[in-house]
């Protein structure tokens, strides 16, 4: 009766091994079976080369997770951006243009609402004020990474060589033309964008209201425009900057250009070079009629911002990449300001303890977070056809092929339709 036994214990020592085979297998399958998502954004070498990076630390973090990346310069990011929206076939987790929320999600329902993913996404991180950039209809459609702002950088070695202090009001930088001209100098530089926002500030300060109303729609009249082209004419005949044609943005370097005006963002992009040859240049107050008006007129937008799209299939990891990708040290120390000051208060500390917070960039972004004149911007504003419309306007007075009325009476007629 001893053999049967044997044979039953041994059946059943098989059946034990057998099963813990099974499960072992089971273990190992569903460990090794990951869930893709995929991520999208835009920007140059370095960018790509951090942000790499630092997926490569989420995959660490999270072996469950598999991240495939999509990613290229502005231009043709933008326009496989906009396929994908329209396709429907976006990346799971996606860098985005404040623009293209109006664009792509005008009812609010374009993108994932992320506060549904708030077990994984932190957002206590961030003011209510700066979620309010990403919101439509009461629903968070993207997060801001970093706030930016048209900011006026000036080459003080240039200033201090003509016995001219930092500029502060419009009446300085046109009297600061008056000595740098005979030189050949530029007391202030930007490009057609830059231009358009400059008389914008100037126009909006002159008139006493916005170019927008609160519906978006054109509030400039006829006369307002009129302001508007003769300010940008009177820049050029009195040689404070250079024509937009011939703007050229090495001139910074060489001292050419003792100012310009460039997005906070790029402020190394712009002076860095110039630093490097030993010229002190500085962040300068928003220009007003007087010191006290600084930054009435002038307009602020996240830099850039992260959404989720609507059609992904696996949200819980789309909102935990989100999160680290906004509130990690690990991507914080990576990216560094790179993409403008971080608006996450966790990402802003280790950049503190890392003594990361110094430099123009940083000092620009103090100037625009400390100033509270300056207005939240409307994407319409960098609307390029239009852009494009008031400088070729502006030269048609320019060489004297119309008048200043006519061509404000016909710039108006343009706008009421594109604004």
């Amino acid at each position: 009766m001893i053999y049967p036994k044997r044979i039953m214990c041994l059946v059943s020592a098989a059946s034990v091994l057998l099963c813990t085979g099974c499960a072992s297998d089971e273990v190992v399958r569903s460990h090794r079976e990951q869930v893709e998502i995929t991520l999208a954004w835009w920007g140059n070498d370095a960018r790509h080369e951090y942000t790499i990076k630092g997926i490569e630390a989420f995959e660490e973090l999270h072996p469950d997770i598999k991240v495939n990346l999509s990613y290229s310069e502005w231009s043709g990011y933008e326009a496989r951006n906009r396929v994908r929206m329209i396709a429907g076939s976006e990346t799971d987790v996606m860098q985005i243009n404040v623009g293209w929320i109006k664009a792509f999600s005008p009812d609010g329902k374009g993108y994932y609402d992320i506060e549904e993913l708030d077990s994984y996404v932190d957002l206590s991180s961030f003011t209510e004020d700066k979620l309010n950039y990403g919101r439509v209809n009461g629903i968070l459609n993207a997060v801001p990474i970093a706030m930016n702002a048209e900011t006026v950088y000036i080459n003080k070695t240039i200033y201090e060589k003509y016995g001219l202090s930092v500029p502060q009001t419009w009446d300085d930088y046109f009297n600061a033309a008056k000595v740098m001209s005979k030189d050949g100098v530029y007391p202030l530089s930007g490009a057609g964008k830059t231009v358009w926002l400059l008389a914008i500030a100037y126009t909006e300060q002159k008139c006493g209201k916005t170019i927008l109303d609160e519906n978006g729609k054109l509030n400039f009249s006829k006369n307002d425009l009129r302001t508007m082209i003769s300010f940008y004419k009177e820049l050029v005949d009195k040689k404070v900057i250079p024509q937009v044609e011939f703007y050229d943005r090495l001139n910074i370097n060489s001292g050419d250009y003792a100012g310009t005006i460039a997005w906070v963002s790029d402020a190394k992009n712009y002076c860095g070079t110039a630093i490097d040859n030993g010229f002190e240049v500085v962040p300068a107050p928003y220009p007003a009629f007087s010191a006290d008006k600084s930054g009435d007129g002038w307009y602020a937008k996240p830099a850039t911002l992260y959404a989720i799209s609507k059609n992904t299939e696996h949200p819980r990891e789309a909102g935990l990449l989100l999160d680290f990708l906004l509130n990690s040290n690990e991507m914080a120390l990576l990216q560094g300001i790179e993409k403008g000051i971080p608006l996450s208060e966790k990402a802003l500390g280790a950049l503190d303890e890392a003594g990361m917070l110094s430099g123009l960039q940083y000092d620009a972004s103090l100037v625009m977070d400390n100033n509270t004149r300056i207005s939240q911007m409307d994407p319409a504003l960098e609307n390029t056809s239009v852009i494009d419309k008031y400088i070729d306007f502006c030269n048609l007075v320019i060489y004297d092929k119309s008048t200043l009325d006519e061509t404000a009476e016909a710039l108006y007629a343009d706008l009421q339709k594109d604004l």
